[in-house]
């Protein structure tokens, strides 16, 4: 259910999206807010059928542009929602909605796309565009921002109010990802989990360091100074958390796709079990606990339980 208004000739579902400064609009509650939810990708959707006329109008408004006025452009924006479906992907949703992955994945904080996540809320922006969010959480909003940082002639000021809470974006409207920005949301692999390391032990047959016998190393050692900053290499959820004989203080989390990774030997574990946590996020600190030689991060990768070689699977 949603509430409609006329703008400029064209009827238009309006969600709450504040251009700044606020004082050019009165608010007089503050009401929980719930953007109309697209259940079907297909024209027999009315929400689909509004949506899919709001993306045409913006797109025909973009080309006929000389110079994107970006704060016209803002006023027709429009938010939808879409409960995400367990065969969806979102190149696939971008091209049935006539939006560009990257207005999906920025609007929703999307790393990478496996980050879409069944059953969760998608939220549908009717222009296609890129959107920074105020608080920066991912490396790809750190690299959409440090990108734009010269488009303020080209951008607006907004704020989304969803459910009780809002959010405030920098909205560039008609932009779209840097051939670098696509490569990294593209890029399935993992981040490294340090930002400055040597690396004194490879995956695979080695002589124990602590018995001396022949045995298989299942991750990958990187020494580092004590109390370095440990960072989850993806988006995940923490499933253990606690202290282990060998491993000493450790994390696993759990990724998209069935793979997991394990942080070993942290001198402090900065995250919870059942945390929800982004790459990059803080979750440790290089440590010499449990049988450790000396401060280093033991880390692996594992899918289906499986170890893999981690050095093949890491981006910086």
């Amino acid at each position: 259910m949603f509430s409609v208004r006329t703008g400029k000739g064209l009827a238009l579902a309006f969600f709450l999206i504040f251009l700044f400064p606020f004082n050019s609009f009165t608010q007089t509650a503050a009401p929980s807010v719930e953007f109309p939810e697209i259940k079907r990708l297909d024209p027999g959707d009315l929400a689909f059928r509004q949506f899919t006329s709001d993306v045409h109008a913006n797109r025909r408004r973009l080309a006929g542009a000389r110079g994107v006025n970006a704060e016209e452009i803002a006023e027709y924006l429009t938010i939808y929602q879409y409960r995400v479906k367990p065969e969806d992907d979102i190149l696939f949703l971008a091209a049935r909605l006539n939006v560009p992955y990257s207005a999906l994945a920025s609007l929703n904080g999307l790393n990478n796309p496996s980050a879409l996540q069944p059953g969760k809320p998608l939220l549908l922006p009717s222009c296609p565009g890129i959107f920074i969010p105020s608080n920066i959480n991912t490396d790809l909003e750190k690299l959409l921002g440090a990108a734009r940082q010269e488009t303020k002639s080209s951008s607006v000021e907004i704020k989304i109010r969803f459910g009780d809470k809002s959010e405030a974006y920098l909205f560039v409207p008609g932009a779209d990802f840097t051939p670098t920005e696509r490569a990294f949301f593209l890029n399935s692999g993992f981040r490294f989990p340090l930002r400055q390391y040597r690396i004194t032990s490879r995956y695979g047959i080695r002589n124990d360091p602590i018995t001396g016998n022949i045995s298989m190393h299942r991750g990958i050692d990187l020494a580092a100074p004590e109390g370095t900053e440990v960072f989850a290499v993806a988006d995940g959820v923490v499933t253990q958390a606690g202290y282990d004989p060998v491993y000493g203080n450790y994390v696993i989390i759990r990724h998209s796709n069935s793979w997991t990774s394990l942080y070993g030997h942290l001198q402090i574990i900065e995250t919870v079990l059942r945390n929800e946590v982004k790459s990059g996020s803080l979750i440790g600190r290089v440590g010499t606990t449990g049988q450790s030689t000396g401060p280093h991060l033991h880390f692996e990768l594992r899918q289906d339980g499986k170890p893999f070689d981690p050095a093949g699977r890491l981006r910086p």
